[in-house]
């Protein structure tokens, strides 16, 4: 195995979350009693450039090509997030009416509506099929594909460069960089910027957030290896933002060398990452420490739980919560039900651990005592959409970074 980034074979496993089942494959009723395929899921760390990355990759039309079930749009503080997101980068960026945006792994195109309600023309690319069907039908042009050369020059074709290209929550998805970064500097203007928003690794890190590791996340980012990445193809990070989404994300904006000046941000997170030793073996060994902790401290609360004659239910059913209950060996004996706000995954069962997904109205309608929130990156406004559970007697389990409940 070599590093997705710089090609060394110094790679250090630090993290084993065993076997387990791609994080978004929702079965049918039907599906149940089929094989499921198990992969491992095993996070290493690059010694020479610090890109953490999977030690196994499942092929990427396992992953997205068959009734792939994420939307980007089905919690409000999302919306908000994505309009927030086009507003800043139109302003910061001082983008004029009409200027091309393309957005890598575009999903139903919320951030691409709120791009085109600002003034500029919009550019999808995702490989899902069902997910570019809904797209369309929203009215945003969609190709349906994974992004490389061809996808590029087929737009450079059609709507000419991009002013701006986009990569929200996908970058740490790429299987083929090389490809990718081809595809990049065809499409994206001499002045153009290409900008990646994902969960930062030092938050993951931080605040033992292990559920974003699933299979479809093959990198974990932070800025030093995202910094010699671009610089191989004559790019340079030049700005990062820190947001507050999925636990703690970073966006990170790059061009061409030599067109706009560095940040005083850029050169602080690369001397925070250092002195904290965020790549190195006594931090990544913390980190793993903490992780069984975790799970330790969970699978007792839900199993005292249910030995007081408690029942409990799971809230949401996101990728990260797939790997909660994988490795923790969170399956129907403990939740009842998985709640969910999504058409594509209700009706269905979780990925493994086989737990019926239902819409979020048998919270109230079943009552369970307990609710664990599987979504715990969005737990304010789940909590607050639930509040009459609340009122009722519910109570909340928040799981990362420590198990907790809310009352």
């Amino acid at each position: 195995m070599n590093c997705r980034m710089c090609e060394s074979d110094r790679l250090y496993q630090f993290l084993d979350l065993g076997l387990t089942p791609p994080a978004d494959q929702f079965r049918r009723q039907e599906q149940l009693n089929e094989p499921e395929v198990h992969y491992p899921l095993q996070v290493h760390m690059c010694e020479d450039c610090g890109l953490a990355q999977l030690g196994f990759e499942v092929p990427p039309d396992v992953l997205y090509r068959n009734e792939y079930p994420y939307e980007a749009s089905t919690t409000q503080a999302g919306r908000d997030h994505w309009a927030r997101f086009a507003r800043t980068v139109v302003h910061r960026l001082g983008l004029l009416p009409d200027s091309l945006v393309v957005d890598v792994g575009s999903n139903v195109g919320v951030l691409l509506s709120a791009f085109r309600d600002a003034g500029m023309r919009v550019q999808g690319v995702d490989p899902a099929p069902n997910i570019a069907e809904i797209a369309r039908a929203r009215g945003i042009d969609t190709i349906c594909d994974f992004f490389g050369a061809p996808a590029a020059e087929r737009i450079v074709q059609d709507k000419g460069r991009a002013a701006v290209m986009t990569a929200t929550n996908v970058f740490a998805h790429v299987h083929d960089l090389m490809g990718f970064m081809k595809g990049i500097q065809a499409l994206l203007a001499e002045d153009g910027v290409f900008i990646v928003e994902a969960p930062y690794f030092a938050n993951l890190i931080a605040y033992t957030e292990y559920d974003t590791i699933y299979h479809e996340h093959l990198a974990y980012l932070s800025v030093h290896p995202l910094v010699a990445f671009f610089k191989r193809f004559g790019m340079e990070v030049f700005d990062i933002q820190q947001v507050e989404i999925h636990g703690g994300s970073f966006r990170v904006f790059t061009g061409r060398r030599g067109h706009r000046p560095a940040s005083a941000e850029v050169s602080r997170l690369l001397a925070q990452e250092t002195e904290t030793g965020l790549h190195m073996r006594p931090m990544l060994d913390g980190f793993a420490r903490a992780v069984q902790q975790n799970r330790r401290e969970l699978v007792w609360l839900l199993h005292r739980l249910k030995a007081e004659g408690k029942s409990i239910a799971g809230v949401s059913a996101p990728a990260k919560g797939m790997t909660l209950l994988n490795y923790c060996k969170i399956d129907g004996q403990i939740l009842d039900f998985v709640t969910e706000k999504s058409t594509l995954k209700i009706g269905r069962f979780t990925p493994g651990s086989h737990i019926p997904v239902v819409p979020d109205s048998a919270l109230l309608e079943e009552h369970p005592d307990y609710a664990l929130l599987l979504a715990w990156n969005f737990a304010e406004e789940i909590m607050r959409n639930l509040d009459d559970f609340r009122r009722t007697g519910g109570r909340f389990i928040i799981p990362i970074p420590t198990p907790r409940i809310v009352s």
